[in-house]
């Protein structure tokens, strides 16, 4: 056992070692320190560019994940290529899907802006062409040849006619056939006076004379349509030359990417065919006069019917300065993948590939996507998608869900667009592990696993780079410098977060947070400078936020509301210390665990347990606890002792094996009979052989029965007990040290528990001698006689019970005289 000494319970940083007076001296970082092992992985994961070597960053909160990823991809992607563009454009031929064009950097928006341009002139020069003196000088041209061709037919019709006494007249009804008289028509009094041969005369000539026109009309008909084919073939070819001298240099500039020119091909066909979209609409009175250069261009954008030759560019590299590196903060669907927007139109939700927007996939396209698996988590379907896109190698579109709507709706399925970039998650260890039990494709697609530390060693080094994050926090949000004492006394509060002397914690956001505090109570002194005393400030405002729990538990000992003696002796009795969380803070309190020991078969029953309070490895340590009585007393013999043990007054889950070697001390006094000392508190865990093991949250488990001893009253006697391999651990308050400086409060060390018997039972524990036995006046002697007298009473119970077996089975079936039976 050893009694720590004031040097052994806080290591200080020395401020001497630092060769600034203030961190104002020093350069600022340019990357996280202290995860150089995280940084390795994430190297390899970048730098091989191979399908699955995704990168999964994990670790605790506050240790740099993200930052570590930014600030590297940062500088990674400066020295790559900037992502190609990705556009959609119109699918003639299959018009629900859309065309992926794959272009050069910059060349998207440029094929975007040229075709309107085109769009805009051709709003304006058809219609001025078509309303021309040329072009209708061209259109009588051909009208003429068809006008004669048609006269002739119809008057050969009418010679016809004339020669049997007819005559064709035009009317507003068409052509009609009436009979002649003297060379004038007949009205019908005049037709209804003729003889009867003169009347059948004239019908059956009528007859033949009807058969006749309605030949040639059919022949007009005829001719009409070949008018109307030719002058439509005049208008296309009028219209061709307009079309294709505006796309001429579109299709010169983008002559190396065939996809590009087979769509522009495709666009002045479909601009031919339909050049009704280019002519002013009779209804519409504003149509009617040419439209300036500016409204053309709006006309073009706002007309849906001219969507149809836009380009929607979804992807415009030239707007990166290198790879793209994308942090999709809420990643859901339609935020991965894209999404299809709808529009209403004449009482339907209708869609084109112009609404078709894209996602944080396609904006990381050639670069790289970085999510919190958190927030990824929430949406199922997103993971899903991720390692589709994975997988295939390419972006899918995912339309509208069905159903979504009671109205009738119109979809898109847009041609998957390739994808190659890297997907980095950030979460922490057991959502890492749990991808890799329970999802099989997780291991081949994210093969790099970037692991983050909570701590990192507490070297020269080590503090310098700690005073060197203080200055970048100074250059990044404009706080004060801290002076030596100032950045030392930051030192010690990372090394009291990694609860270990020789460790500084990772958690860069709790220092970063400490900083700025600091800076703010330095400027409310009106200081330049930040001190020791400003750094100590912050720490106690932090403190007090979030006392107010610890400070109602405090008040309820006082009143006597929580029963805890710290002084004093009780059997079978000892302070235990434990750890509360409550929210981000946590601090120590004593616990009083109770044994109680009857003849029995050898079971130790954990109250804790039976109530479902407490935990696994709790249960783990009372078994423990039970192996190491079976393996120390009576080796020949089985235990014949039920005992019983129990945290006083708790009412919450207990987990955790540090009260194990707590409750062994109290179940060897309650065995023994010999009383603890009340004014010992002891954390610790133990193996089977007795050998005591180190816990977690020692300090706050030292400071919490210091500070219920002094709310109580110090003695000069009180103190802790703690495991020997704790001691590299310790960083206690500065009241706690100066305490055992003083004499007021004290911390032990033991490596076995027979150490810690001697201490809470003022006895030695013993060593078994070669007779076999402990000697006399020895704890462990007391224990094992008390246990021997327990097994020889049950040795006597079961042989008084087969003994009376025996009599009943020599008896069975005979009557006998009433007998009294021991029991």
């Amino acid at each position: 056992m050893t009694a720590l000494r004031p040097d052994q319970l806080f290591t200080p940083c020395d401020s001497d070692d630092f060769e600034f007076k203030t961190t104002a001296e020093l350069e600022p970082l340019d990357y996280i320190i202290g995860q150089e092992r995280a940084v390795e992985a994430v190297e390899l994961g970048i730098g091989v560019l191979r399908p699955g070597y995704n990168i999964f960053a994990y670790g605790p909160p506050g240790a740099g994940k993200r930052t570590t990823i930014e600030l590297y991809l940062g500088r990674v992607a400066r020295d790559r290529p900037e992502p190609d563009d990705r556009c959609y454009v119109h699918n003639f031929e299959v018009p629900h899907k859309p065309i992926a064009l794959h272009l050069p950097t910059g060349w998207g928006p440029e094929l975007r802006r040229g075709i309107i341009a085109v769009l805009a002139d051709l709003v304006v020069i058809l219609p001025q062409t078509f309303d021309s003196d040329a072009y209708s000088t061209q259109q009588e041209r051909e009208h003429d040849p068809f006008e004669v061709r048609s006269s002739d037919v119809l008057e050969a019709v009418g010679k016809k006619a004339e020669s049997r006494g007819l005559a064709l007249l035009r009317s507003p009804e068409g052509m009609a056939i009436v009979p002649l008289g003297d060379g004038k028509p007949l009205g019908h009094p005049e037709f209804e006076a003729l003889p009867e041969a003169d009347k059948k005369r004239f019908r059956d000539a009528i007859e033949d004379t009807e058969t006749d026109l309605a030949s040639a009309m059919r022949s007009v008909r005829s001719i009409q349509r070949e008018e109307r084919e030719a002058l439509a073939v005049l208008r296309r070819n009028v219209a061709a030359e307009e079309v294709s001298e505006r796309l001429a240099p579109i299709r010169a500039r983008f002559m190396t990417l065939p996809p590009v020119v087979k769509w522009l091909d495709s666009v002045s066909d479909d601009i031919l065919d339909n050049l009704d979209r280019f002519l002013p609409s009779p209804e519409d009175e504003e149509s009617q006069t040419l439209p300036t250069p500016e409204r053309a261009q709006h006309i073009v954008l706002e007309n849906h019917r001219l969507r149809r030759y836009l380009v929607n560019v979804l992807v415009d590299g030239s707007q990166k300065a290198g790879a793209p590196v994308v942090v999709e903060a809420y990643p859901t669907l339609p935020n991965l993948v894209g999404r299809i927007e709808q529009e209403q139109r004449l009482g339907a939700l209708t869609t084109d590939f112009t609404l078709i927007k894209p996602g944080s996939l396609h904006a990381a396209n050639g670069g790289y996507l970085v999510i919190e698996v958190d927030e990824l988590l929430q949406h199922p379907l997103s993971w899903e998608a991720i390692k589709r896109t994975l997988k295939v190698g390419a972006i899918h579109i995912e339309p509208p869900a069905e159903g979504a709507s009671t109205m009738t709706t119109i979809t898109l399925d847009p041609e998957p667009i390739p994808f190659n970039a890297k997907v980095i998650l950030i979460g922490d260890a057991s959502t890492y592990h749990a991808f890799l039990e329970y999802d099989p494709d997780f291991a081949e697609w994210f093969k790099i696993g970037a692991e983050f530390g909570r701590t990192m060693p507490r070297h020269p080094d080590g503090c310098a780079l700690y005073a060197r994050f203080i200055m970048t926090v100074a250059a990044r949000e404009n706080t004060l410098p801290f002076d030596r004492v100032a950045a030392a006394r930051v030192v010690d509060q990372g090394s009291r977060l990694a609860e270990d002397s020789l460790r500084l914690t990772t958690d860069f956001l709790a220092i970063s947070d400490l900083i700025r505090e600091s800076d703010y109570w330095a400027r409310q002194a009106g200081r330049a400078v930040v001190t020791h005393e400003d750094v100590e400030r912050a720490l106690e405002s932090s403190e007090r936020r979030a006392d107010l729990s610890r400070e109602l538990v405090h008040e309820s000992y006082l009143r006597g509301i929580v029963t805890l003696d710290v002084e004093g002796v009780a059997v079978g009795q000892v302070n235990a210390l434990t750890v509360v969380g409550h929210g981000t803070f946590s601090f120590g309190l004593p616990v009083r665990v109770s044994a109680r020991v009857r003849q029995g078969g050898g079971d130790v029953l954990d109250i804790e347990r039976e109530v479902e309070l407490g935990g696994p490895l709790h249960s783990k340590g009372v078994l423990i606890l039970a192996g190491f009585l079976n393996g120390r007393y009576l080796p020949d013999d089985a235990l014949a002792m039920q005992a019983s043990l129990t945290f006083e007054q708790s009412y919450s889950l207990i987990d955790g094996d540090s009260a194990t070697s707590t409750e062994l001390y109290a179940l060897i006094s309650a065995l023994s009979g010999l009383p603890a000392r009340q004014d010992i508190a002891v954390t610790g865990s133990m193996s089977q052989t007795g050998e005591v093991q180190a816990i977690g949250g020692v300090n706050e488990k030292i400071e919490g029965f210091f500070d219920i001893c002094v709310h109580l009253g110090l003695t000069g006697t009180q103190g802790v007990l703690i495991p020997q391999t704790n001691i590299e651990h310790l960083m206690l308050r500065r009241d706690v040290v100066e305490a055992v400086a003083e004499g007021r409060f004290h911390v032990h060390a033991v490596s076995h528990v027979d150490e810690g018997l001697e201490l809470l039972l003022g006895r030695p524990a013993g060593q078994r001698g070669d007779n076999g036995h402990y000697p006399e006046g020895t704890v462990n002697r007391a224990v094992e006689d008390r246990l021997e007298r327990l097994a020889a009473k049950r040795r006597d119970f079961d042989a008084d019970r087969r003994g009376l077996h025996d009599g009943d089975d020599g008896l069975r079936g005979r009557r006998h005289p009433k007998r009294t039976e021991r029991s």
